[in-house]
């Protein structure tokens, strides 16, 4: 271990570890009914739970033994009143270390070290690199894509306290902390009614305005002032993303109405910032002649905020150049006093104009080839039999059309709000400039037609071919469909049609990868050595057709959904791959947990910044896999699967997810507003299970099946052929491997199989948790060979006893989850009528809040 990694070690024992237990014992103080009495029992409960464990009880028995041994509770009614008890202290011990890492972040991480921005300078400087910076940001830049996916299980209000918790805590506002946990003693967790698409929105919107605007400003003035001369004016290197209100695939709750009340709310949220910096700024800039500019960009504002007929007389133009004026007199009359202040906001203004992010439309592939269909059945624009044409002769007839729909009704409504989102899109690009609204997403997208049908729409909708400033890019997915990107994209690159439109779109394809179904569909190992291949192969054919190729990463938290160390990932992508930007989603937890201050946001914001140039700038990109690493990696990518497709394809591998699990409550947690299931089907099958609800139940369970499953039987198949020592070479000189093998130990250390390991011996689940408990153990043997080390993690010290602790706090949670389901599944089995099993179900779903919270990106 490094001193730098010792050092953050150490902080994070002093900061956190003992914090946590000084603030912990505020709990047991706080003036609710019987809260003392639980904190008591809880600290017995826990203590319960690890002897049981190592005594190898079950869940109900180490319950029925702590209510036998530590309380004379005889009615069922106090046994769950004391459980649900538990279930909110617990909860809040987890908001309290959310709380403590938070405040701690600038002693925990070196802020000035591997991986950020004063790194990179010392790099370019030391390295003579300016100008090839210069070169590298004339186009790059990383696009952050907020969206909406159900995996934040804080309401607003407690994320609220978490945040304020945070600076009390770093400034050691005792009082403050005080009134702050009392306040969280009252908040509930639980919401009553799920979010709608708007109010989704609204809770993102705020990391907008109070981490984002801030983190990305700083990021831009400090390149800026280090490089004067590398910064692109017309690339503003930062680009936002939004999801929520425009991703419609699989929610019936986002409309157009929806869509455009959100681009107005992203509208009014930055407008809102610049309002707010404005008034600052007038506090300083009092001088003769910057005083009449400001008192009237600050009227502008409030007008374009407070009175609706004024919105459209602000651009962001007008901004700018309000700012610059004032900008050239402080420089030539007051001695550039306050200059960077004035700098500051005319970077924010580049980075967020007036659309502070850009709402992405994303819909499913069938929806459009239904709406085409529609149109063709009215027999006025496509043939009467245009259903049962050739899927050359239907791309032919929708590139050459250019007749516009009639006003006129479809059979259904979703047909209706697809053709109406595709004419909003020219509203949100009038009030929040083109930046605000210009890409459209295919998900499912299985054909070169799935594209062509989308560009057939915008034509229908009225837009003239010349004028369709919008990006539309198709989503791959499962496994067939990544193999199987190539052709369609070949396909897509030889339409004269989709060519000229790629010409006025400046050349630039963009492709998004989804890592969630790829990793249910395919396991871990060979979900990500796919997209690896796809971008290598999609950015050979690019490259054949003279065009940028763009890859848009759909990732979620955990490693099972592309999560964990994700600047990581992208400092590994050798030359074969497109490096032109970095483009991902940041989903639910994560938004929260890796940018829920300004300074974390600022830390990985930079994280991935350096990553996407440093490969390039530094090291000439001969992290390139070799030809025979890449045969290396295939082989262990198609043992992997096989090993996964043995487990995914046992006859009761669904059964087991269904009844061991808490999958099928996910949907009644309320934390968000699609359906956990595709189609709105109540049927329990892989095909229309969703990949959050998926990988969130195996994480709940404590097994993490789509982090690891398959690793380890791959290796020992190598190795029975002789190629140990290979797979060894490739972990040791492979950043990707490396990446993929630290993000498995990190799934891995969450893992805790002693929780239901009373299913080992169970008739109908045994042989499935065998398979899995086995190849746990098989994959952990052969990481600790590769490693060289005897504990996962054992490169990380600070997030391996970050999971430690917070696994030891979620311990009872998870103990009285199970037992919740064991009792469920007692009462299916015994086809009572019990009224206790509303109760259990309530158990399992409260439960799931503090487990999956405390993981931070567990779904």
């Amino acid at each position: 271990m490094d001193n730098q990694a010792l050092r953050g070690l150490q902080h994070f024992k002093n900061y956190v570890g003992i914090k946590f237990q000084l603030y912990n014992s505020l709990f047991t103080s706080l003036p609710f009914h019987r809260i003392e009495k639980t904190g008591i029992l809880l600290s017995l409960f826990l203590n319960n739970c690890e002897e049981g464990y190592n005594k190898k009880l079950s869940p109900t028995e180490i319950i029925e033994d702590f209510f036998a041994k530590h309380t004379t509770y005889k009615t069922q009614q106090e046994k769950t009143d004391i459980l649900f008890r538990f279930i909110q202290f617990v909860e809040r011990q987890v908001v309290l270390f959310d709380a403590l890492e938070d405040a701690a972040f600038t002693q925990i991480h070196d802020t000035s070290g591997l991986g950020t921005l004063k790194q990179l300078e010392l790099e370019v400087l030391q390295n003579n690199k300016k100008e090839a910076l210069a070169k590298k940001l004339k186009d790059f830049c990383i696009r952050m894509v907020l969206t909406a996916h159900p995996t934040q299980f804080y309401p607003g209000s407690v994320l609220g306290i978490i945040n304020d918790l945070s600076k009390s805590l770093a400034e050691n506002n005792t009082a403050q902390i005080n009134m702050y946990l009392q306040q969280l003693g009252k908040t509930p967790f639980f919401k009553k009614e799920k979010p709608s698409p708007y109010d989704e929105a609204v809770s993102l919107l705020w990391y907008l305005e109070n981490v984002f605007y801030a983190a990305a400003g700083r990021i831009i003035s400090f390149i800026k002032n280090q490089f004067p001369d590398a910064v692109n004016v017309n690339n503003p290197i930062i680009n936002m993303g939004f999801w929520p209100g425009g991703d419609r695939d699989g929610n019936p709750f986002v409309t157009t109405e929806i869509t455009l009340k959100v681009a107005d709310a992203l509208r009014g949220g930055i407008i809102k910032c610049y309002y707010q910096d404005i008034r600052r700024l007038r506090r300083r800039l009092t001088f003769t002649g910057v005083d009449v500019i400001l008192l009237e960009l600050e009227k502008q504002l409030y007008d374009n905020i407070f009175i609706p007929e004024q919105r459209t007389t602000l651009s962001k133009e007008d901004i700018l150049a309000s700012l610059n004026s004032i900008k050239e007199i402080l420089i030539y009359q007051h001695n550039g006093l306050f200059l960077h202040l004035v700098n500051n906001l005319i970077n924010k203004v580049h980075v967020f104009g007036l659309h502070f992010a850009a709402l992405d439309i994303r819909q499913e592939s069938s929806v459009h080839n239904t709406v085409i269909e529609q149109v063709a059945a009215a027999g006025k624009i496509f043939p009467l039999e245009y259903s049962t044409l050739s899927t050359e002769r239907k791309i032919e007839l929708i590139s050459y059309n250019e007749s516009v729909l009639s006003e006129t009704k479809f059979q259904d409504e979703l047909a209706d709000d697809t053709v109406n989102t595709i004419k909003a899109v020219k509203l949100i690009q009038t009030y929040n400039g083109e930046a605000g609204c210009n890409r459209y997403i295919i998900s499912q997208c299985k054909s070169a037609l799935n594209v062509m049908e989308v560009y057939g729409l915008f034509v229908l909708c009225g837009w003239r071919k010349d004028e369709i400033n919008i990006d539309i890019i198709p989503l791959f997915e499962t496994i067939d469909d990544l193999q199987n990107a190539g052709n369609i994209i070949k396909t897509l690159y030889e339409n004269n049609e989709y060519k000229r439109h790629l010409k006025r779109r400046n050349n630039r394809q963009t492709i998004m990868l989804g890592f969630s179904d790829g990793t249910k569909d395919g396991g871990y190992l060979m979900a990500n050595w796919s997209i690896y291949k796809a971008k290598e192969q999609l950015t050979t054919i690019s490259k054949e057709y003279n065009i940028d190729v763009i890859f848009f990463d759909g990732r979620g938290g955990p490693p099972a959904r592309g999560g964990g160390k994700t600047h990581r990932f992208y400092a590994s992508m050798g030359k074969n791959i497109s490096n032109k930007e970095i483009q991902l989603t940041i989903q639910g937890q994560t938004v929260s947990s890796n940018f829920g201050t300004i300074d974390s946001a600022q830390f990985n914001i930079e994280q991935l910044i350096h990553a996407g140039i440093s490969n390039e700038l530094f090291s000439g990109r001969n992290i390139t896999l070799l030809e025979e690493e890449e045969a290396l990696l295939q082989e262990l990518s198609n043992e992997s699967l096989n090993a996964y497709n043995k487990l995914k394809n046992h006859p009761d591998f669904v059964d087991y997810l269904s009844n061991i699990s808490p999958i099928n409550f996910y949907s009644e947690t309320n934390i968000g507003s699609r359906p956990a299931k595709r189609g709105g089907s109540n049927k329990s099958d892989l095909k229309n299970l969703r990949a959050i609800p998926f990988v969130g139940a195996w994480s709940q369970i404590k097994q993490n099946v789509t982090g690891f499953y398959g690793v380890g039987t791959a290796v020992q198949k190598l190795e029975k052929e002789g190629k140990f020592s290979k797979v060894k070479a490739l972990y040791q000189n492979s950043l990707f491997f490396k990446t993929l093998t630290d993000n498995c130990e990190m799934a891995m250390k969450k893992c805790f199989f002693p929780l239901t390991e009373y299913l080992s011996k169970d008739e109908k689940y045994g042989e499935i948790w065998n398979m899995i408990y086995h190849e746990y153990l098989l994959t952990e043997k052969y990481l600790f060979q590769l490693s060289g080390k005897n504990e996962l993690m054992a490169d990380y010290p600070v997030e391996q006893l970050s999971i430690s602790m917070r696994e030891k706090i979620v311990l009872p949670l998870v103990t009285i989850q199970q037992f919740a389901i064991c009792r469920i599944r007692e009462i299916e089995r015994e086809m009572e009528n019990n009224p206790l099993k509303e109760t259990y179900k309530k158990l399992v779903i409260r439960c799931s809040f503090g487990i999956i919270n405390a993981g931070r990106n567990s779904a």
